[in-house]
């Protein structure tokens, strides 16, 4: 029986990733190795109903320049669709779940372990100074763009996040928001000393993924050239 991609090791990984490096610039191959050690899935990102693509792509971008590897989209009443003129490719470099309702990704996210953070103005909650980094692994989630967050998503929520502002008006477009928020957070995340990082297993596995996206032709490459034994 073929195993699932989860089932796979450090050791599997690692012969397959040096061949294939060979196929590609050295250089290139060096800056994903680099790239990889700062992502991080202890933190991360839901996005509910984003109607406009603007955003969409936005938060594609936010995420992957802040080393945040999942994007979770629930797409009850609308798609989750990036621009790719705006994204310019970096989607291929996170993960994007999709959920039909607000109660599936509620559920895989806190079965996951993440505490539900719901970004709101009008609730008291943490700013991104005051909000605990260290108390375990934790999901933003960011409301549409007209209604902001869902009633259902607020009476799930554990913590609540607010940008503190001192002009008019009450609340920034959600681009807006997630960027203040993802850069913050991300850098206290960082000097914090809790385990933010990938494990190495999913390190290999996400950087394994990168350079067969990379490498043209890489199955063929792989099931031609790469030594029997080691399949």
């Amino acid at each position: 029986m073929k195993k699932s991609r989860e089932e796979y090791s450090v050791e599997w990984y690692q012969p397959r990733l040096d061949y294939l490096s060979g196929f590609m610039l050295e250089e290139r191959f060096e800056n994903m190795r680099k790239v990889v050690e700062h992502r991080t899935r202890y933190m991360t990102v839901c996005m509910e109903n984003t109607f406009h693509p603007q955003n969409a792509s936005a938060l594609v971008r936010n995420c992957e320049a802040f080393g945040v590897q999942d994007i979770h989209a629930i797409e009850m009443f609308c798609g989750f669709r990036p621009n790719v003129n705006i994204v310019r490719g970096t989607d291929k470099w996170v993960d994007i779940h999709r959920y039909k309702s607000t109660t599936e990704a509620v559920e895989r996210l806190k079965k996951d372990g993440y505490r539900i953070v719901v970004t709101s103005p009008h609730k008291d909650g943490y700013t991104p100074e005051t909000f605990d980094v260290t108390r375990g692994k934790f999901c933003i989630v960011f409301g549409t763009e007209k209604e902001g967050a869902s009633d259902e998503i607020i009476a799930a929520a554990d913590e609540f996040l607010l940008i503190p502002m001192c002009g008019f008006v009450e609340s920034l477009n959600v681009s807006a928001s997630a960027a203040i928020l993802l850069q913050r957070l991300s850098t206290r995340l960082r000097e914090s000393g809790v385990e933010w990082q990938l494990s190495e297993r999913d390190r290999m596995q996400l950087l394994y993924e990168w350079v067969m996206g990379s490498v043209k032709d890489s199955e063929n490459i792989l099931s031609r050239g790469f030594s029997a034994e080691c399949k």
